[in-house]
């Protein structure tokens, strides 16, 4: 049984959740919101890629919404990923990642320090997700170049581990085309991805898909690329490696149905069987291709592993009219979801009312 609830993005616009919950507009008119973190004290920052900006979005009444939007960073080049760690605000730009001494009491970034300088930059797959792991380590997706390509920097399509201090760096997967979401699993300690795998011009592109990362681990592009559980050869690439010693993912999707942001549930607001689910945005296709995505589904765990998809929040798209287009998912302190849409330009609140 799904709840609908209007949302205001458009006359008649509606975003569906499942019954006892509701959504509502914590934030509007950011100029393009993009990655989502929650600082120690609970406060929501926000990237905005275009306008080069860190926001800090606080609630100062505890209503439910946003009434105060802070710049705590600006001139910054393309932002997106944020993590925090140990007092300090880490920010991935497109071409470097960035510590910050943070002061949560005020949302305050100051003595940035540049921990890794020099990442590989060009206008295909400019985003730079971070995340920090159990291991304390740095975790860095960056994508592909090109749509099918053989790469001459390895980090490119592939995820790289740093010490928190920018040394030590590894490849720790490859063959992972776009991989933005970045999230580890609460019991785990497994690292999850989203991948949006190769768009083949022509049509017939292959799925994108949810995965868990291994270290070590390659999942296949440019030579070959995963459907229906088993690894066919990329016939528009012609390298000579083969598919054996590929990595499957773990859950695929459709293609371009475009997963961007992922967040495991470890509040304690939602119903109890939501804990330890993972949440991921679908961005949605892009114009002039079959409408694929646009809603967040649940992937829901057990015994650590993924046991099926479903879908937790739709509407976004009312036939040819985008509505909205999820990007990132965080978990608030209070449990509520936030989802950040980057063509309502809204961060939406989702929280379990029904108790």
């Amino acid at each position: 049984m799904l709840a609908l609830l209007s949302v205001g993005a458009a006359e008649g616009a509606e975003i569906t959740v499942p019954a006892g919950f509701r959504v509502d507009v914590y934030a509007e008119q950011l100029g393009g919101a993009r990655a989502l973190a929650v600082d120690p004290e609970g406060v929501l920052l926000v990237s905005i890629a275009s306008r080069g900006r860190v926001v800090a979005l606080r609630d100062r009444r505890g209503t439910g919404r946003a009434t105060e939007v802070v710049t705590i960073l600006k001139d910054l080049e393309l932002p997106h990923g944020l993590a925090f760690r140990g007092g300090h605000l880490y920010v991935a730009e497109t071409g470097r990642i960035v510590r910050y001494r943070y002061h949560a009491g005020t949302q305050t970034a100051v003595e940035p320090t540049v921990v890794v300088r020099g990442l590989p930059q060009a206008a295909h797959h400019w985003t730079r997700s971070i995340v920090f792991g159990p291991d304390d380590k740095l975790y860095v997706g960056i994508g592909s170049s090109c749509d099918v390509c053989r790469e001459r920097d390895p980090r490119r399509a592939a995820i790289v581990r740093y010490n928190a201090d920018g040394s030590g760096a590894q490849l720790f997967a490859t063959g992972l085309r776009n991989p933005v979401g970045l999230a580890f699993h609460p019991t785990t300690a497994a690292l999850w991805t989203t991948v949006n795998e190769r768009d083949w011009p022509a049509g017939g592109a292959p799925p994108d898909y949810v995965t868990e990362v291994r270290y070590g681990a390659a999942y296949g592009w440019p030579q070959c690329f995963a459907q229906g559980g088993a690894f066919l050869r990329d016939p528009t690439f012609d390298g000579a490696r083969g598919c054996r010693a590929m990595t499957l993912p773990s859950l695929e999707l459709s293609p371009h149905a475009a997963p961007l942001g992922l967040a495991f549930y470890t509040g304690a607001q939602f119903p109890p069987e939501y804990l330890g689910d993972l949440f991921v945005a679908l961005h949605g296709s892009r114009p002039g291709l079959p409408p694929v995505g646009y809603k967040i589904v649940r992937v829901r765990f057990r015994h650590g592993l993924a046991a099926g998809v479903e879908e937790f929040s739709t509407g976004w798209r009312d036939g040819e009219r985008v509505l909205g287009r999820p990007v990132d998912l965080a978990i608030g302190r209070d449990g509520s979801l936030y989802v950040s849409d980057d063509h309502a330009d809204r961060i939406h609140r989702v929280s379990y009312a029904r108790r």
